[in-house]
């Protein structure tokens, strides 16, 4: 997301090539034949999924993932931990993209190395929350809660139960006048919900902010007052990001934060098996990740449908005026001055450029 990728299909490319056995592999795939090289032992991962290989502008591919050789490996696992997801999340995320031998126990390896996430890692809860009714359409029902203050920032946390799409709002206040105003932002782009849930906090129970919700024909949901863990979903997505705030310095949260949503949004949940952002938006965000594949390409070719209008001296067409009166006046090309730009006359004998 933020970092300047170097990971194009190219340079994939070149890394295969200086790899030895993912090179042979991309030879052996082209050749279709079983590997006989005496260093079968390190060649058996390639070769027992021989049939599943393909080679695509001189990259390996297992399926629709990206075989990464071991020069970019580091670089692959430091884009995966973006926002320091945990292990679950980070294999479900590489899943979608690349392979190589091992990649689940290197995973491992690097969130278990990563200090950070171990200085953090959440107490296991006391109690499964409270069990809702899985909504049928995105944005039906959220669930918000205010998380901090954390390195003396607060924060809104927002999670739309279908989807599991997480907003992550900074607040100067937590009044429900603050609240609501946060809650407008994000209803003029996701709409309004049928269901807002919250616990009983002074903000969230005022007459304001009763009203409000009232007013646009929203259902409040509010958690027993001795169970705040039956608001689920925000209590979870509440102790996740409480966690990655611990891991930031004080200064460049911000772009921590961004970060952190960005990779969640991109990541395949475990309950739902397809991204937030593919549930919410109905497509798949794209990712650096997306730019290690060799099918990417940035280009967009012209469409071949459309046609670009030009014009011959003597022509007879409408001048845009911005002079007031009619904006379209009759003239007559005199001139061809350049692409798609011409010198005209009017009918009173005005030349316009």
């Amino acid at each position: 997301y933020t970092h300047r990728s170097t990971q194009d299909d190219g340079y994939t490319h070149r890394s295969t090539q200086d790899d030895g056995y993912t090179h042979r592999s991309t030879q052996a795939d082209r050749n279709t034949h079983r590997s006989t090289r005496s260093d079968k032992s390190d060649f058996q991962h390639y070769e027992k999924r021989q049939t599943e290989l393909s080679v695509l502008k001189g990259c390996l591919l297992w399926g629709d993932r990206v075989v990464i050789p071991p020069t970019l490996r580091t670089k692959i696992l430091q884009i995966l931990h973006e926002g320091h997801p945990g292990i679950v999340k980070m294999k479900a995320l590489a899943r979608s993209y690349v392979w190589w031998p091992g990649i689940d126990k290197e995973i491992e390896t690097w969130v278990a190395s990563c200090t950070p996430c171990q200085e953090t890692r959440p107490v296991p809860p006391k109690a499964k929350p409270t069990a809702w009714e899985t909504p049928t359409t995105p944005w039906a029902r959220i669930h918000i809660d205010f998380a901090g203050p954390v390195q003396g920032q607060t924060f809104l946390i927002v999670v739309d139960a279908y989807s599991k799409w997480l907003e992550v709002v900074h607040m100067k206040s937590t009044t429900s006048e603050a609240t609501i105003a946060a809650l407008r932002k994000l209803f003029a782009t996701h709409g309004l919900p049928d269901t807002v849930a919250s616990d009983n906090g002074p903000q969230f129970v005022s007459r304001t902010f009763e009203l409000f919700l009232a007013e646009l024909g929203i259902r409040h949901a509010l958690s027993a007052p001795a169970h705040p863990a039956t608001n689920g979903q925000a209590e979870i997505m509440v102790k996740l990001t409480k966690g990655v705030f611990k891991k930031l310095e004080p200064e460049g949260w911000q772009e921590k934060i961004d970060k952190l949503l960005f990779t969640q949004h991109v990541t395949p949940n475990t309950t739902t098996h397809r991204s937030p952002a593919e549930l919410l938006m109905g497509r798949k965000l794209r990712t650096v990740l997306d730019r290690v594949h060799p099918s990417y390409s940035s280009e967009i070719p012209l469409d071949s449908t459309t046609r670009i209008r030009e014009f011959e001296p003597g022509d007879l067409v409408y001048a845009h005026s911005y002079t007031g009166g009619p904006i379209w006046v009759p003239a007559k090309i005199s001139q061809v001055t350049g692409p798609r730009s011409y010198r005209v006359k009017l009918e009173d004998g005005r030349t316009w450029a």
